[in-house]
């Protein structure tokens, strides 16, 4: 991993930031879609960039000075999500656009046409093109009918990959064909885990800053919201940088075991995003009953994130971890008795739960693997 790419991926501690602000004030079902479309926008500019930083050196001038364009872009894109749904829809479009098209532009006008991969971007170019009719389309629109527009170029980006960008006249792309450095995928998404990660830990922090009196039970719910970080922490990183690496160079298709790590990041770290807005929720009012959104957001981050960490071993690992899927079915059940439970005890319960997840993996590795 270089410098370049390390200093890009601080553009997307800001955007997380942003979205998780976002749901934290919209907390109805409305809100989660928008904030759902928000996000994979997001991951998505981030996993093509990633892509790209695999296939092609970032310190070369040219991929450099793509890589310090990208941010720009992703830095406003960043900015226009407060009201990428509201006065701001088009700004957030054209720049989303900009960056995904310009990127894929720009490679296919750099690449050779003999280049194996030069065929590959082609297609990319021409999907980030048809999704960017819909982003646009969707800016120019009243706001009240721009979630179908942008939930349909979501798709465009996120499901193409799954059939080689095919497209009529370019043909399919073909996932063995694809050289992935296996190390360098891993080290990218865990870094942009620790991203996510760090969104938790703010709002810890800056939810007791905000504080006029640190009182007991404020402080108990930072610690509870600190716990539930190292947790999330310690499931995630206990599977190696080796055996996920290991997992890419020894399959039979490297690309399309790539993109199984992309796909399934994407899910994982929005449970890590909506157990950041819970937090700030339960550090907001520890003693006050959890009900409603309130509780679906405190059970829901954490349900999302264990099952993710599961799937994810079982590809990066090759077992599967059923001790997450009884972590998750326990904390859905502390969510039943939610409402009679100030908030401060739902999380408290929730934060051991993941606590003995991860204590039971480390305890015994085989034990609930298959």
């Amino acid at each position: 991993m270089t410098n370049e790419e390390l200093f890009f991926d601080l553009v997307y501690v800001f955007a997380i930031t942003q979205i998780s602000h976002g749901l934290l004030h919209h907390l109805t079902l409305m809100g989660v879609l928008q904030t759902a479309v928000l996000w994979f926008a997001a991951w998505l500019g981030w996993q093509y960039a990633a892509w790209v930083t695999n296939w092609f050196d970032p310190r070369t001038p040219a991929i450099r000075g793509l890589i310090f364009s990208t941010m720009a872009l992703a830095l406003l894109v960043g900015a226009a999500v407060p009201e990428a749904w509201g006065e701001r829809g088009l700004a957030f479009a054209l720049c989303y656009v900009g960056m995904q098209a310009g990127r894929s532009a720009f490679i296919v006008w750099q690449l050779p046409s003999s280049h194996p991969l030069a065929p590959n971007y082609r297609r990319i170019l021409g999907w980030v093109s048809i999704a960017g009719c819909f982003w646009i389309a969707g800016g120019l629109v009243s706001p009240v009918w721009r979630l179908p527009f942008w939930i349909v170029a979501v798709l465009c980006e996120y499901i193409s990959p799954m059939f080689g960008f095919a497209l009529p006249g370019l043909g399919r792309s073909r996932t063995r064909d694809w050289t992935i450095d296996g190390a360098h995928l891993v080290e990218r998404c865990q870094l942009f885990t620790i991203v996510a990660l760090g969104e938790t830990i703010m709002a810890s922090g800056l939810s007791m800053a905000e504080r006029e009196l640190w009182t007991p039970p404020a402080l108990l719910a930072f610690l509870v919201s600190f716990l539930c970080s190292i947790a999330m922490w310690w499931l995630y990183f206990g599977t190696s940088l080796k055996e996920a690496e290991h997992a890419i160079t020894r399959s039979d298709d490297t690309g399309r075991m790539g993109a199984y790590f992309h796909y399934i990041h994407a899910v994982l770290i929005s449970g890590i995003i909506i157990t950041a807005v819970g937090t700030d929720l339960l550090l907001e009012n520890p003693m006050e009953h959890a009900e409603g959104s309130h509780a679906a957001v405190m059970i829901g981050g954490p349900v999302i994130y264990l099952l993710g960490t599961a799937v994810y071993k079982r590809v990066a690992g090759g077992r599967f971890p059923w001790s997450h899927v009884s972590g998750a079915a326990a904390v859905l059940a502390v969510g039943f008795a939610g409402r009679f439970l100030p908030m401060l005890a739902l999380a408290g319960l929730v934060t051991l739960a993941l606590l003995l997840v991860g204590a039971g993996e480390k305890a015994g590795p085989e034990r609930g693997l298959v």
